[in-house]
């Protein structure tokens, strides 16, 4: 680690995490943490790039001998959760807290930064550094991308802090590891009438319960055994009085699914359901989409690539199970190959927890490991543009030699 030992990596990082921590903002409102990083950023000599973006930073290393470029990530929002955690470095912003360890993301991109800037002149590469805002909403990657922050990058990584995994662990799987994260609102419209009278009404309360029951349906008699995929309705709102029949009802939830095929064919059949259980009961029933990011799809080539750098960290590297929470990073992913992965936090409780908590001893693991990832990712690419210039510069000998018949009629 050159100059920064681990004890004193590490010791660096707790404080950066803890001011964080104790200094959350919302999603979108990131305006001091801003400020904050860009001032750590200055401090350590990383420079800055001009991105047009209201909150977030975008910062570089290397390019001094050209070659690719990626991108590290981390998020840097926080949620709207009260903490009770009794923390000496608890938020000091009412009803707001770091619930979801972006404080940790933050301060171990601020880590990896610090070790790739020892190795700046050694670098055959750009290494991008994204601080992404407004991850928790969904917009931030979108914006990011927006951004033109992700032009000429051939391979972007991210990490999100895992409390079930022990501290050392690093969790890494091809293929799709985060679920794609739909809402949905469903408008119910019946006939209002005195509750003596039922039959004079359209009960909106009765054609929602069916509904509900039915939606339970949607993944049980449309999804293979071997996918997954999850509906929940968690809010239902109707009525206005105990003796008057509903004329119409609203309720929300949620879809989670991890392939795109399976995603439309469980919102086609959602609707089918929604519409035609609603009409069989005298109802008129719509959905309304709020599409959220896509599934998380790791490339194979460079999951295997990322789990050759852990080992060759001393980590112990584990195939995680799917995780059915949504994360925008996949839309850095629909752009560029790369991959998200896990790093064992051992923490009290799980995300969005208001006790949750990480040890803070993954700080410099997950640095050093961010750090070797982005080296050992720049060695590949560049590897992988020689390779192909000496294949182009061999076909190119071929092509002259046959063109000039040195090859007869062989």
């Amino acid at each position: 680690m050159g100059i920064w030992t681990v004890e004193k990596l590490e010791t660096k990082l707790i404080g950066y995490r803890r001011h964080l921590h104790a200094h959350p903002e919302l999603s979108g409102e990131e305006h001091e943490t801003t400020k904050t990083i860009r001032k750590w950023l200055r401090d350590d000599g990383i420079r800055l790039a001009d991105y047009p973006l209201k909150t977030g930073v975008v910062a570089e290393i290397g390019g001094l001998r050209g070659g690719p470029v990626i991108a590290i990530r981390a998020d840097i929002d926080a949620l709207p959760v009260q903490e009770e955690t009794e923390l000496p470095f608890a938020s000091q912003s009412p009803g707001i807290m770091h619930a979801c360890g972006h404080d940790v993301h933050t301060a171990i991109l601020l880590g990896a930064a610090q070790l790739l800037k020892e190795r700046e002149s050694e670098l055959e590469g750009t290494v991008r550094l994204l601080f992404q805002p407004n991850e928790e909403k969904a917009k931030g990657a979108g914006q990011v991308i927006q951004s033109g922050a992700l032009e000429g990058v051939s391979a972007v990584f991210g990490l999100h802090n895992k409390p079930d995994l022990p501290v050392g662990t690093i969790g890494i799987k091809a293929g799709p590891l985060m679920a794609a994260a739909d809402g949905f609102a469903i408008h119910v419209e019946g006939r209002g009438s005195h509750a003596a009278v039922p039959e004079a009404s359209i009960d909106a309360i009765v054609a929602s319960a069916h509904i509900i029951t039915a939606l339970q349906s949607v993944v049980s008699r449309n999804v293979s055994s071997l996918d997954s995929a999850v509906v929940s309705v968690t809010k239902l709102n109707s009525g206005t009085a105990w003796n008057v029949i509903a004329d119409k009802a609203d309720l929300e939830g949620t879809l989670r699914t991890f392939r795109e095929d399976v995603r439309a064919k469980v919102r086609q059949r959602f609707e089918q359901v929604v519409t035609g259980v609603g009409a069989a009961l005298g109802a008129l029933s719509s959905v309304r989409w709020i599409s959220g990011p896509p599934a998380v799809v790791n490339d194979p080539l460079w999951a295997e690539r990322s789990i050759r750098t852990a080992r060759s960290l001393g980590l112990t590297v584990v195939e995680p199970a799917p995780s059915p929470a949504g994360e925008d990073f996949a839309f850095y992913l629909e752009k560029t190959p790369g991959i998200f992965f896990f790093l064992g936090t051992a923490g009290p409780e799980e995300w969005h927890h208001p006790k949750f908590d990480a040890d803070e001893a993954a700080l410099p693991i997950g640095a050093s490991f961010f750090a070797a990832l982005a080296v050992d990712a720049i060695a590949a690419l560049k590897e992988e543009r020689e390779g192909g210039a000496i294949r182009a510069r061999s076909a190119r000998s071929v092509g002259e030699t046959v063109a000039g018949g040195g090859w007869g009629d062989a």
